[in-house]
C-alpha cells in the first residue's frame, strides 16, 4: 500500500513539474480557419468548419495547458492570393499557431509554403489534391479527410471493373480537378479501360450545357464529374435535364452530404460514390453530428467539416501531452498516437502527412428508401485505410523517404 501511494506521489511531482515547464508561445493557443465563406464550396466548408473548430476548442475546454485557446477566420474567397497574405498575416502579425481549412487545393497549395517556412502545422481538412502529401509534401502538413487517391480507388476503380469501361469527364480546371482527373484516369486505364474525352470548366460555372452537350456526344458510359460543391450540383443537374443520365452513369468523384442533400433523389438517387464520413454510420458519428447540427440550425455536417473538428481536437491532444505547442514537438506527437475518434476509424497519421483511415464507399438513396430529409446514404462497403490511400513509397515525399 506504501508503495502504491509512493507511486502515485511521485507520478503526481512529474506531472506537475512538466506542467511548470510547459511552454505556449504568447501564452495562448491560436488557431486560425480560413473558409469559403460565400462561394461554391461554403455548404461544404464555410461557417460550418468555423463552428466545427470552435466545437473541438469547447469540447477541449477552451485551455491547453491552462492558457487559452483562440480561433479567428478569414474568407480567401477561394483565391491563393488572398489566402496566402492572410496566412502570412497571422503568422507574422497576430500570432496564429496553426491553421485550418484553406478549402480549395489551389489556395491550400500557397499557404502551406507560407506555413511550412515558419515551421507551422496547417490541418488541411476540406481540399482534395494529393499534392500535400507527394511532390508538395512537408514535415507541417497533415491532411486529413480524403484525398483524390482515395475517391478514385473508391469510386472509380469498382465501376470499371463492373464493365463500365469507357468514360468521359467533366473537370473543375485547377489543381484539385486537374489531380482527380489525372489520378481517376490511371485507375481506368490500369484495370482495362479508356478514356473517351474530357472537357475543363472555371470554378463557380454556373451554366454546365455546352459541357454536357459534349458528353452527350462522346459514347461514353460515364460521365465523371470532376468537381465538387455547387459545380457538382449544377452539372448534375444539367445532365439531368439534358437526359444524359438515362444513356450513360454520371459518378460525382466528390460528393459531400450536403450536397447530395440538395439534389433531386429522382435524379442523384443510386448513384455510388466515396467519402471519408456520414452523420448516420453508428452511435459515434450520429452523437457528434447532432451535438454540430443543434449548432447550425439543423444542417449536416459535411466530411471537411467533421475532419475540421477531428484534426484540431488531434491537434489540441498533442499540445496537452507534450506541454508546448511547438510545432516540431506537437507533430511529432501527432504522428505518434492513433487517430480513433467519430470520425476515424483505424486512423494514424503517416510519416509524411497523410492521415490514413477507413474510407465508406455509399450509394444515395433513392427516395422511398429514406425515413426523412437526412437520410441520404446506404453505406455499401468499408474500405481499410491501407487500401484507399496511396502507399508511402509511392507518393515521393522525400523528407518522409529518408526518414523511413
Amino acid at each position: 500500500m506504501k508503495r502504491i501511494f509512493k507511486t502515485a506521489a511521485t507520478t503526481a511531482l512529474i506531472t506537475a513539474a512538466s506542467l511548470s515547464h510547459a511552454s505556449l508561445s504568447d501564452d495562448k493557443v491560436k488557431i486560425g480557419v480560413l473558409g469559403d465563406m460565400g462561394g461554391v464550396y461554403s455548404d461544404i466548408t464555410g461557417q460550418g468548419s468555423i463552428e466545427a473548430v470552435q466545437m473541438a476548442v469547447d469540447d477541449f475546454g477552451g485551455k491547453v495547458l491552462g492558457k487559452p485557446i483562440e480561433v479567428v477566420s478569414a474568407d480567401t474567397q477561394l483565391k491563393p492570393d488572398i489566402g496566402s497574405t492572410i496566412a502570412r498575416q497571422w503568422i507574422e502579425n497576430e500570432q496564429v499557431d496553426v491553421i485550418s481549412g484553406a478549402v480549395a487545393s489551389s489556395v491550400t497549395g500557397a499557404v502551406t509554403k507560407i506555413m511550412s517556412d515558419a515551421k507551422k502545422i496547417t490541418l488541411i481538412a476540406a481540399p482534395a489534391s494529393h499534392a500535400f502529401t507527394t511532390s508538395g509534401c512537408s514535415p507541417y502538413n497533415a491532411h486529413w479527410s480524403y484525398d483524390v487517391v482515395s475517391l478514385a480507388n473508391g469510386t472509380v476503380q469498382p465501376m470499371v471493373a463492373g464493365g463500365a469501361k469507357k468514360w468521359f469527364f467533366v473537370t473543375a480546371d485547377y489543381g484539385f480537378g486537374h489531380a482527380l482527373e489525372s489520378v481517376a484516369t490511371g485507375v481506368i486505364e490500369a484495370n482495362g479501360g479508356e478514356v473517351v474525352g474530357g472537357v475543363r470548366a472555371p470554378l463557380g460555372t454556373s451554366d454546365f450545357s455546352s459541357y454536357i452537350l459534349q458528353a452527350q456526344s462522346s459514347g461514353a458510359d460515364v460521365i465523371a464529374l470532376a468537381n465538387t460543391g455547387s459545380d457538382m450540383v449544377n452539372a448534375l443537374k444539367t445532365a439531368a435535364e439534358f437526359g444524359v443520365t438515362e444513356m450513360a452513369d454520371v459518378a460525382g468523384l466528390l460528393v459531400f452530404t450536403p450536397n447530395a442533400q440538395a439534389l433531386d433523389p429522382e435524379i442523384a438517387g443510386g448513384m455510388k460514390l466515396t467519402t471519408g464520413f456520414y452523420w448516420d454510420m453508428d452511435e459515434q458519428t450520429r452523437e457528434w453530428s447532432k451535438r454540430y447540427m443543434a449548432r447550425m440550425d439543423g444542417k449536416l455536417p459535411s466530411m471537411a467539416q467533421a475532419g475540421a473538428y477531428s484534426s484540431v481536437m488531434h491537434y489540441l491532444n498533442a499540445v496537452e501531452a507534450v506541454g508546448t505547442d511547438d510545432s516540431d514537438a506537437v507533430m511529432a506527437k501527432m504522428k505518434e498516437t492513433p487517430v480513433e475518434d467519430f470520425f476515424s476509424r483505424n486512423g494514424y497519421l503517416r510519416i509524411d502527412g497523410r492521415m490514413v483511415h477507413d474510407m465508406l464507399q455509399v450509394r444515395i438513396k433513392n427516395a422511398d428508401e429514406r425515413s426523412d430529409a437526412n437520410d441520404i446514404f446506404a453505406i455499401e462497403k468499408v474500405i481499410k485505410g491501407e487500401d484507399a490511400f496511396l502507399k508511402l513509397e509511392d507518393g515521393g515525399c522525400e523528407f518522409a523517404l529518408n526518414q523511413k
